[in-house]
Parts: structure tokens; sequence; C-alpha cells
């Protein structure tokens, strides 16, 4: 696989596409050349409000796709059995196969995307040569007001709600990031009230470490990524994520839960940085299946 990043000739931005997963309709976007990433966006979002830092990344000299996960940015719901973890992660694997993506890729996960791409990795071995585990879920443990250390599973998703203002509005957040969140999350919400909701409570009950566990055993390289002013994703949080895995990479940035979308050349230059890293030699990457050349819409993945 070309990790040459910066080789290959200058792109355009993202372009969105439509496919059909299981008969359903399912947008998504994918730019740039290069080695392969598969961005999978936070809760209550789509790919689109991602699209500044993963431009940067196109213009860095790499080739982007980015679904919108089921229930948000036009993507269809999944059945009502499926709208689990696994769920996604079937279909997160469902729609590399209907687009013809080359495997492994880097897999980099925001927030609730975070939770899928771990569910991802664990259950298609041979998707993910790289995971990079954003501010994201996952985790156990979460502090409440009195400094007590609680299972995640505990705090009331009014107590998530009510960091999301005090986490978007330090700073120039309030005027790069708030606007970019309520132009996308609103049409959600508005759409699909449900999908919200249920994304909502699979994020606060996701307790992944035996995911993490088995996959640092399989000696996967996994990078987490968490920053000093996230309040919706708290440090308690993100340790407890840290220790399922045992020894992690471990990167810490300022900012606050959309420290991405605030400072995209910060997110590039770290997804490059991390890309640039060699893989371990004991890590025993499945050799992938066949999969089709072209896209369902008829051109090149």
């Amino acid at each position: 696989m070309n990790t040459n990043v910066g080789s290959q000739p200058p792109c355009s931005g993202l372009r969105w596409r439509s496919v059909r997963i299981d008969g359903r309709i399912a947008r998504y976007g994918v730019g740039g050349f290069g080695p392969r990433v598969l961005f999978l966006h936070g809760w209550g979002l789509s790919g689109a409000a991602y699209t500044r830092p993963l431009e940067q990344l196109i213009g860095m000299g790499m080739r982007v796709y980015v679904p919108a996960l089921p229930g948000f940015g036009g993507t269809a719901r999944l059945p009502e059995a499926q709208r689990t973890l696994p769920g996604y992660a079937h279909w997160v694997g469902q729609f590399a196969d209907t687009i013809g993506l080359p495997r492994p890729v880097t897999v980099v996960g925001h927030s609730f995307g975070g939770g899928v791409a771990i569910t991802t990795a664990h259950r298609l071995p041979d998707l993910a040569e790289r995971l990079v585990l954003v501010n994201s879920i996952g985790g156990s443990a979460w502090t409440d007001g009195r400094g007590v250390v609680r299972a995640l599973r505990d705090r009331p998703l009014w107590d998530w709600g009510l960091h999301l203002p005090a986490d978007l509005l330090p700073g120039r957040q309030l005027t790069r990031v708030l606007p970019v969140v309520l132009r996308d999350a609103v049409p959600n919400v508005l759409r699909n009230p449900g999908a919200v909701w249920e994304v909502a409570h699979l994020a606060r009950t996701a307790n992944l470490g035996p995911e993490l566990a088995d996959l640092a055993e399989r000696r996967l390289p996994i990078f987490v990524v968490w920053s000093k002013r996230d309040t919706i994703i708290p440090e308690s949080t993100s340790l407890s994520l840290q220790a399922a895995l045992g020894d992690p990479h471990t990167i810490t940035v300022p900012g606050g839960h959309a420290w991405l979308m605030d400072d995209p050349h910060a997110f590039g230059e770290l997804i490059t940085n991390v890309i640039h890293q060699p893989l371990p030699a004991a890590f025993d990457q499945p050799v992938a299946g066949a999969f089709p050349a072209a896209v369902a819409d008829g051109s090149a993945a």
C-alpha cells in the first residue's frame, strides 16, 4: 500500500455521492489521492460538518472516504434490530464492499464514530490497518460533579447536554465551530429525531473495554487522541479507554470536543504523522478478499 503522503497529483475537495445498501439510500463523500482514510463522524452530525478538516487531509495528500452513518446526513436509518454498535459496524463493512473500498485503510473515528470504528475494527479485522480514536466513546468511566468516578452508563443524558454549549463556546469555536455544528445537526434532529436519541443512548452506554483489549492483543496500531478542554468525553472516560488498551499511542491536543473543526491544520498534521509511523512487524494483517474495482455509481473508489 502506498503511504507516501503528498506524492500524488493535486486534487479537488470532497465529492458527495449516493449509493444503495440493502436497498436503502446512503450518502458519502470522497476525494483526494494517496493513503486511504475512512472517517466516521460523531453524534448528531454527518461528514459535511467535517468538511474543513477532511479537505485538509485531502490537501495533504490523502484519499478520504466519509460515509454519513445511518440516520444522519441523508443516509437511511438501519432496521430497528440493527441499531446497535455491531449493527453500525456491519453497515460500515457493507458500505466498504458497495463502493469497492480497497482494504486495508486507516480508520479514524470522532466521538460516536470512534465507537463505531472500534467495533468495526474488532468485527472486520481485514478493514483497518491502524485505528485513530479522536475524543472517542468506548471508555467505561465518568467523573461526576462531586469528583466521584462512576460507570459511564450512570451519566444522565442531561449532563451530556449541559456540557455541550460550554464545550463549543470558548474562543474562536463560537464563530468557527458552532455554526457548522448547528447547520448539520439541526436538519438531522428535524429529519430523524429518533436516530439522534438512539445514538445518544448508544454513546452513553458504550463500554468497549473487551473489544479494545482484543484489538490490543492483535497488536493493531491504535492511536488515542484526547483534547484538554473536552467536557463531552471527559478525561476519566478517555483514561478508561486507554487502560483497556494497555499501552496505546496517546496524543493530547489543545481545545474542546470539536477541536478538529476548529483547527483543521493541526488535525491534518496529526493524521499525517500517524500514517507515517511504520506498522509493527508483529502486526498480522489478514489478507483482504476480492472487492469490486469500481463504486456503485461507476467511478473508481
